[in-house]
């Protein structure tokens, strides 16, 4: 090699590592949620007709993990790529991707490490489960053209050099779907199970029963389905508006189609967690098996949305429902856990029911709250016996705890706080910053939900873990979870705009924590999140792009400080005579004085071009009489 040769070699060798570390600094990781470690290498591996898997074949759910793996490739690009026996592989072969267990105690059993270099795909995990996401953060590093669900013909599919040791934070990463209120199909929920999995999420609790209909099928009770799974009519518009459709709704998932749902979450390594909800929440059973009821008034599904009346009664014949009810669900789902719902059971029937009341003094009860409780133990008591365990919203803690119990904390974490220190363990939810139903921007602006208002950037802040626990009780936070209630929700683009990208946020909360959070880095690493839901085909909020206003009334001055949030980059426009803010309007810098009856508009702007909504709202004068 010349001298004048080794020296341009050096030079680019030299630029090129100085461009890693700088870009290491300043650019990060494609990955959503972050790894716990990471460090960038030289070279790229390429998949090709040429590359191999190896992969310890006795165990049958890492050769799972290959497989799936394997089908994607095949999906994207025509390839079959070989599966070999990793006692067949050595050190020196080259265009190979290599599956590893090791019993290494600080990946714990989801956690791996992924070293990427040119010539080898090295994972190594404790248990296949860290296999599965090493796999799908080695998604998130190929193109986004990797998730096209057809063959690109001549395509480079190449995955950047890395080293990569990751861990996740919480046991429980939990997203939630409500099928009560509307139906979601069964190749939905795949999807919604598929991109759980992307997010490295583990927990998929499935809300089947409600006022408004009961969706799994019961083979000793088929009324619930053929009266329970039906509704006459839905409400139209928000709640309140006393408008209906006047069409019948409904439908089940029978329990074959559950059972392939939960198949289909297990390779996924999906645990699939379904809610059976009572004593409240209980009017579709009761109008299928009245005598379940504690009136003689017949009633129907519901047709609209809220909190009713009809809670199941305390007789011996109720509970051998509910238990011959458990007994098939236990069955089909294999989890842990067991769902019983436990909120919202107004106790006006019970007060009002003489052989309820009767019940209580017989068992000793001062009021319908240790009723509650009772109840709830009496299940949990079955479920115990039956090698299960219950998990119930933060209700089931009035009245007196069932001794076994975890709560799923959703009315702000008050609940969670008191089950862990009292040795409980405890799901974070709370509606503050979980509930997905939830606007993302301008509720004007936004398609009509249930209200509140829950931005990406909120989302991101929530730490599932309450400092005021010490860290004994830390030890019973399990986790957290993302709820989706669908009174509003009534289409798929409906669910995936609510959804995403608040689930990537999500996605950071439980797996990277509080100790590897930064928004200013998921902010960079968000437009690449939406070119890859934009290749899967999902609708997705681009609410972040938005204006916050927020105005409170200065009582002394007579006039509203008004504040503009932004979540995004850009600079702030806005207007305050009516007209569409531009980018030479005026500039916003500090909070405003404006006057009641004043309409400002305001948008955020980049290189002059709006990036998202114009955000809009009408200052009210205080004394104005609604």
């Amino acid at each position: 090699m010349h001298t004048g040769q080794f020296f341009k070699l050096s030079l680019l060798l030299a630029t090129f590592f100085v461009f890693c570390e700088t870009s290491a600094q300043k650019y990060e990781i494609p990955l959503i949620p972050r790894p716990s470690e990471y460090e960038f290498q030289y070279g790229d591996f390429e998949l090709n007709e040429r590359t191999q898997f190896y992969v310890d074949t006795s165990n049958y759910r890492a050769v799972d993990v290959a497989d799936y793996f394997q089908s994607r490739i095949r999906t994207v690009s025509g390839m079959k790529v070989p599966i070999k026996p990793l006692s067949e592989f050595n050190q020196y072969m080259t265009g190979v991707v290599v599956f590893r267990l090791d019993s290494l105690a600080q990946l714990g059993n989801e956690g791996y490490e992924l070293d990427v270099a040119r010539y080898q795909v090295n994972i190594t995990a404790k248990e296949p489960a860290g296999l599965f996401y090493a796999i799908q953060t080695i998604r998130q590093l190929l193109p986004v053209e990797f998730e096209h669900d057809q063959i690109l013909r001549g395509f480079e599919w190449k995955i950047p050099g890395v080293h990569i040791k990751d861990v996740p934070k919480y046991k429980w990463r939990g997203l939630h779907l409500d099928t009560g209120r509307h139906v979601s199909s069964v190749s939905f929920i795949k999807k919604y199970l598929d991109n759980m999995a992307l997010h490295k999420l583990n927990t998929f609790h499935w809300h089947l029963t409600e006022d408004q209909g009961w969706r799994l099928e019961i083979k000793k009770y088929p009324r619930l389905t053929e009266v329970g799974a039906f509704r006459d009519s839905t409400l139209l518009g928000r709640y309140g508006s006393n408008k209906y459709d006047g069409k019948r709704y409904g439908g089940f998932y029978t329990q074959e189609e559950a059972r392939e749902i939960v198949e289909y979450a297990r390779g996924l390594f999906i645990t699939v967690v379904p809610e059976i909800e009572m004593p409240g929440h209980a009017t579709a059973a009761i109008a299928a098996y009245p005598e379940l009821g504690n009136t003689n008034r017949a009633v129907k599904p519901v047709t609209t949305w809220g909190v009713f009346p009809d809670i199941f009664n305390v007789e011996e014949s109720t509970f051998n429902f509910l238990e011959d009810v458990l007994s098939e669900v236990i069955d089909i789902f294999p989890s842990e856990y067991i769902h019983i719902g436990g909120d919202e059971a107004p106790k006006d029937q019970w007060k009002n029911s003489r052989r309820v009341q009767a019940k209580m003094d017989s068992l000793g009860l001062k009021d319908e709250h240790e009723l509650q409780s009772y109840f709830i133990k009496r299940i949990e008591s079955y479920l115990n016996d039956k090698g299960r365990q219950i998990i119930g919203w933060d209700e089931i803690l009035e009245g007196g705890l069932a001794p076994n119990a975890a709560v799923m904390s959703w009315r702000g974490e008050e609940g969670g706080i008191a089950a862990a220190k009292s040795g409980h363990q405890v799901v974070m939810s709370p509606n503050s910053h979980l509930y997905f139903d939830h606007a993302q921007g301008d509720v004007e602006q936004e398609p009509l939900s249930i209200g509140g208002y829950l931005p990406l950037e909120k989302v991101y802040s929530y730490d599932p873990t309450p400092a005021v626990l010490n860290a004994r009780e830390r030890e019973y936070i399990l986790g957290a979870q993302a709820n989706l209630w669908t009174e509003y929700l009534p289409t798929n683009a409906s669910r995936w705009y609510m959804l995403l990208p608040r689930v990537s946020a999500l996605s950071e909360v439980v797996w990277s924590g509080k100790e590897h959070k930064n928004w200013s880095s998921f902010k960079n690493r968000l437009p690449g999140q939406f070119k890859r839901y934009e290749a899967m085909g999902l609708p997705y909020a681009k609410t972040i792009f938005d204006i916050e206003i927020n105005a409170k009334y200065d009582e002394k001055h007579k006039n509203y400080r008004v504040n503009l949030h932004k979540q995004w980059d850009g600079i702030l426009f806005f207007t305050t005579d009516g007209s569409a803010p531009t980018s030479k309007s005026k500039l916003y810098s500090k909070p405003l004085e404006l006057k009641p009856g004043t309409t400002i508009r305001a948008g955020l702007f980049k290189n002059g071009k709006l990036q998202g909504k114009i955000t809009s709202e009408t200052l009210k004068d205080p004394k104005a009489k609604n």
